[in-house]
């Protein structure tokens, strides 16, 4: 694997320079791979060295990468050593290449392929809490929903693999005036059959008839307001019914996430921190950081002078809590509870200022470990819509995204016979959707295109999956061939070259993943893949090969396609073994 060629050049390195190989280990990167072009393996960068006060920060850097390079020799592992601009490239001797790269697969881990390298040991692992998704309850799941549960189980998944303990946290909008709204709604428009029928299109309906009666009728607004005092009160009916609505929506949720390959540790919300908020108030009396507004409001000064310029409120003039009140009350409860070392928000970019004030209300009072605390920001999707119009609910997408699949696999004349065409739609549909949304940094904006999402061929999640498909078909039609010794010196051409070299950089391509939280490296990676494997594909076949050949053949592929799965898993992607 990577590490084993990594920690060799090191060697070689320390010795030269007299320093310990592991200085030389972050500094040296796999180089990327073109198709048409033969390139070395990995390159170390002079100005790394530099910076880190291995060799002199003064002086002209192509020099220095010449006269390094001159003084390191080439052995059985490295076999050319030559100086770039500012950089020294290292070419690794290909028969020693193909037998490291291949030696996990075929084995019972094999899964674990560049999850065990040495790049992690500088990763402080621990307890990472990610919040994401985040629905209100009783309401239908929208379709903006989509991103924070898909880029959440990322996250969730990715530090999961790399060794960490991860708690999933869905942190439901499960309190506020909307349930005034609806309490007072449901007992004059609400119909218990209907809401066993249709559990949250009846409850959407409802809040929509409400919602348009409140805006002229003011007897209906101060119902809703005496529905939430008693909630607040815990008087049992009101709660009795807010219980009934939470339960149903939690259980039409969870079909829904179940259809995304998304489960969640623990299911919170705001209803969970009344008292907590109000004890967060108190502290922040006692502390002096509590003023009032013109307007009778509990504010914290947030600017950076002190100045009152930026403030954050915290409390209304009537004494009732904000939402911001009870995400403080959550945060310094998830430290008491769970301990993490890390927490992680994953919410649209809409609400960088709310966490920026959450983070310093928490410094604020005391809590160093706000610190550790991160808002994964993105941005919205545009032009989301089905055939049948605009889209509201993301069940709609999941269902267009299925049925638009069914539709091509039954034109296309390559889809196999398969058990459950149904099944297969989704999860490649599901697939599509992923890669689109990943393909980019996850601050952007980006404008959702079915026709281009679902293309099998091209950058797509289709793609993914059909070169998965069609990996694992390759292997079950020749799962006679075996027996024989593998021999390396039978995979020196360029094409599975250019395959292991590719596969050299997927340690840190999940480490890159791992300091800034985008998917889109890993994404890219596997596409890239999946491009040089389907070109490996038409140049080395298996039929009609000796079977020597056809079994060194077979481990390429299918050590292509263990990571191929491996690295979709990581983003969230069922792989399917037929299409």
């Amino acid at each position: 694997m990577a590490c084993f060629f990594r920690r060799k050049i090191a060697a070689k390195l320390g010795r030269a320079l007299q320093q310990s190989e592991d200085v030389f280990i972050p500094a040296l990167s796999a180089v990327p791979v073109f198709r048409k072009q033969q390139s070395p393996d990995f390159k170390l960068s002079i100005n790394t060295l530099r910076s880190s006060g291995v060799l002199p920060s003064s002086g002209d850097t192509q020099e220095q990468s010449e006269e390094l390079a001159n003084r390191l020799k080439q052995d059985s592992v490295v076999e050319d050593i030559s100086a770039g601009n500012g950089v020294i490239h290292f070419k690794v001797n290909r028969k020693l290449l193909v037998e490291k790269m291949l030696e996990p697969f075929g084995k019972e881990d094999d899964h674990t392929f560049g999850l065990n390298s040495e790049l992690f040991k500088t990763l402080k692992k621990g307890t990472t809490l990610v919040e994401y998704s985040s629905p209100n309850i009783a309401k239908k799941f929208h379709a903006g929903h989509l991103r924070s549960t898909i880029i959440g189980n990322f996250i969730a998944n990715l530090k999961q693999s790399l060794g960490y303990n991860v708690i999933r946290m869905n942190y439901l909008g499960d309190w506020g005036m909307q349930f005034g709204l609806l309490g007072a709604g449901f007992g004059t428009f609400g119909c218990q059959e209907k809401l066993k029928q249709n559990p949250l299109q009846h409850l959407f309906e409802v809040y929509v008839q409400v919602n348009k009666e409140a805006a002229h009728n003011e007897d209906m607004m101060q119902a809703a307001r005496d529905f939430f005092r008693q909630l607040e009160q815990h008087e049992s009916e009101a709660v009795s019914l807010w219980q009934q609505f939470r339960e149903i929506t939690v259980d039409e949720y969870q079909r829904v996430y179940k259809r995304l390959n998304v489960h969640f540790d623990i299911y919170s919300g705001e209803s969970f921190h009344q008292h907590g908020a109000q004890e967060v108030v108190q502290q922040l009396q006692s502390r002096g950081l509590l003023k009032t507004s013109e307007t009778g409001a509990g504010v914290v000064d947030t600017s950076t002078d002190g100045d009152m310029s930026s403030v954050c409120a915290v409390q209304r003039a009537d004494g009732t809590t904000l939402y911001i009140t009870r995400d403080l009350a959550a945060a310094i409860d998830r430290k008491e509870k769970y301990n993490f070392d890390e927490m992680i928000y994953v919410t649209d970019k809409g609400q960088a200022n709310h966490f920026n004030q959450l983070f310093h209300v928490l410094r604020a009072l005391g809590h160093s470990w706000a610190d550790r605390c991160e808002h994964v920001p993105f941005g919205l999707v545009r032009g989301m819509s089905t055939r049948s119009g605009e889209v509201v609910f993301l069940e709609d997408v999941l269902n267009e995204a299925r049925n638009r699949m069914l539709h091509n696999m039954s034109q296309s004349k390559t889809t196999k016979e398969m058990d459950d065409p149904e099944d297969t739609a989704e999860k490649v549909g599901i697939s599509a959707l992923i890669v689109q949304d990943f393909k980019g940094p996850l601050h952007s904006d980006y404008k959702f295109d079915w026709d281009r999402m679902l293309q099998a061929q091209g950058d797509t999640g289709v793609f993914l999956q059909y070169t998965h498909a069609r990996l694992c078909s390759l292997i079950r039609r020749n799962e006679g061939v075996g027996g024989f010794i593998f021999d390396p010196s039978l995979l020196l051409e360029p094409t599975s070259i250019i395959v292991l070299q590719h596969l050299l950089r997927y340690d840190e391509v999940l480490y890159q993943s791992s300091q800034d939280l985008q998917p889109k490296h890993l994404v890219n990676f596997l596409l890239k893949l999946c491009h040089l494997v389907a070109s490996a594909h038409r140049e080395l076949p298996v039929k009609g090969s000796s079977q020597e050949v056809a079994q060194a053949r077979l481990r390429l592929f299918s050590g292509a396609g263990s990571v191929l799965a491996g690295g979709m898993r990581i983003l969230g992607i069922t792989p399917v073994d037929k299409m």
